[in-house]
């Protein structure tokens, strides 16, 4: 794993100025060991010493207990104290998308008390499914005699929220708790609650802003991925309701829909926190959250340097140069493969070159003399390669008679052909490296070898290189062939480019339409390495479902 990527441990909180230049800014979680553990809420809050008693009297003597005239204004605000418990038919599974879950209003003390409950019904061997249902709280179809799960969760319970205040239910809270000082500057955009009754794990998701997880009670064990392993976890469509999270659920992933999820474990890091400590986990950073039973937690979001600095009027430009970005890295992905070898018969490296020139002769019909000196200087391995190439055309394409000009428009179809008869040109898949054996042979290449290769074809057998070109190339070789030329152009000098590209589209009627097709090729690799960026990055198939066999 790349070390840029990799969690961060701090034994002591840093300073505010360290957080902001030097952990921020790398955009990777960070553990801060022990960075809360002097918080009140610690000691008031511990279920294990009264804390649930604290909190339950808590609210019940300050809503009650206050001179009349304080009694008249906190009364105003009695209603913040209704929580909104979260009901899940997949617990201890706890999904963000709205339709696998529902939330009860619910009194924060009555919830309190189901936690009290859940301990002495754990303590007694009984679970808590009889009270929970006394008040509905056993889930949506619990009228259907399922087994209804006896827990419920608080998830992201208001003590602060900047953009609506009147969702503030558990500002009370707040005095237990302070903001820890390296987040001193950090304009918060909330402060939240998250407190469960029984064991529990929140589905894979992302957050939109930075997020400061602070553990008060219990354990939590959370799992993190760089926003680059998306694809890894299929997100949600992102014109979707629950877009920051996965659609795989990796407790039972089914791999034959999700395949690419048995992989992604490879990208994911573990983190276990306890009482006091706190996890800095960077916005669009995935994570799943198992927590222990009876674990409270305190969240801080706020607005990244990055996001508070896109102005809205620029957003149009930035969603093309950031989609412009990921589709030339899904191009480099799709157009090379680290595993393939290419097979090479090296028991023939003594190959004399009569059997290679015999074919060729049969393939070129330009009648050019051809130029032996230039294919015995060739290494043993360029000759071979020379071979292979000249060898697909030769098994694919029939050029008997090859009089008819380059077509102007490039189609990559065998009905689009030179005169005379075309076996089966297209291959299984057009953009993919493994289905194209031309675009295979190019991409094991050194720049120079390729450059030797097509200098020998161009002045030999200019008719199969058209072939070549024009009718065997298809996206994904257009993608590896200019890749290559690219590298090549970065390791000789100016005199020897120019020459080779006076050469290599010397050998063509029409220049102009062969540098058409492979720019076509080249633009339709790309479209359809921007349909992966959709599909793996947005959620979006453009294509839309496959169509399932006998439709």
């Amino acid at each position: 794993m790349d070390d840029s990527v990799r969690v961060q441990r701090f034994e002591e909180p840093p300073s505010s100025i360290e957080f902001e230049s030097l952990i921020e800014p790398r955009n990777a979680p960070a553990v801060f060991t022990g960075c809360v553990k002097d918080w009140a809420a610690l000691a008031k809050w511990n279920p294990s010493n009264g804390g649930l008693d604290y909190l339950q009297v808590f609210f019940f003597f300050f809503f009650s207990s206050f001179n009349s005239a304080l009694l008249i204004v906190k009364s105003e605000r009695a209603g913040s104290c209704i929580v909104e418990a979260m009901l899940s038919r997949s617990a201890p599974v706890f999904n963000g998308d709205l339709r696998s879950h529902e939330r009860i209003p619910l009194p924060f003390s009555t919830f309190i008390g189901y936690c009290k409950q859940q301990n002495q019904n754990k303590d007694h061997g009984h679970d808590a499914h009889s009270e929970l249902e006394g008040h509905g709280l056993t889930g949506p179809n619990a009228e259907h005699g399922d087994d209804a799960p006896g827990q419920i969760y608080l998830a992201q319970v208001p003590i602060m929220n900047v953009e609506d205040e009147e969702r503030v239910q558990l500002e009370i809270l707040r005095g237990d708790t302070e903001l820890p000082a390296f987040l001193g500057r950090k304009p918060l955009a909330s402060i939240n609650l998250w407190m469960n009754n029984a064991e529990a794990r929140s589905s894979t998701h992302y957050d939109p802003h930075h997020n400061l997880l602070c553990i008060v009670a219990g354990r939590k064990q959370v799992v993190l991925w760089p926003p680059s392993a998306s694809p890894m976890l299929y997100p949600m469509p992102i014109y979707g309701e629950a877009s920051n999270h996965s659609s795989v659920a990796l407790e039972n992933p089914d791999f034959s829909i999700y395949p690419r999820a048995e992989f992604s474990m490879e990208y994911s890091q573990k983190v276990v926190l306890h009482a006091g400590d706190a996890l800095f986990i960077p916005e669009g950073w995935f994570h799943q959250v198992d927590s222990d039973n009876l674990t409270i937690a305190i969240n801080f979001w706020w607005r990244s340097n990055v996001m508070n600095c896109m102005l809205e009027h620029m957003d149009a430009y930035y969603l093309r140069r950031i989609l412009r970005s990921s589709v030339s890295i899904s191009c480099v992905v799709c157009s090379s493969n680290q595993h393939f070898i290419l097979k090479v018969d090296r028991q023939r490296d003594d190959y004399s070159g009569n059997e290679l020139d015999q074919a060729c002769e049969e393939m070129d019909l330009k009648g050019k003399e051809l130029q032996h000196k230039n294919l015995l200087e060739l290494e043993p391995f360029a000759l071979q390669v020379l071979h292979e190439l000249v060898s697909l055309v030769h098994d694919r394409v029939n050029v008997s008679d090859q009089s008819q000009p380059v077509q102007s428009t490039f189609i990559y179809d065998p009905a689009a052909r030179v005169k005379g008869e075309c076996k089966e040109v297209a291959t299984a898949n057009l953009f993919h490296l493994d289905d194209d054996p031309v675009a295979k042979i190019l991409s094991t290449l050194e720049p120079s070898t390729l450059q030797h290769v097509f200098l020998a074809i161009a002045y030999n057998f200019p008719r199969t290189l058209e072939a070549l070109i024009v009718h065997l190339l298809s996206p994904v070789g257009a993608e590896v062939l200019t890749r290559k030329f690219d590298e090549m152009d970065q390791q000789i000098t100016e005199e020897d480019r120019n020459k080779f590209y006076q050469v290599f589209y010397g050998a063509f009627d029409d220049q102009f339409s062969v540098m058409d097709a492979i720019l076509n090729g080249k633009e339709s690799f790309a479209l359809q390495a921007f349909k992966n960026v959709l599909d793996k990055f947005m959620g979006v198939n453009l294509d839309g479902p496959k169509p399932k066999a006998g439709d």
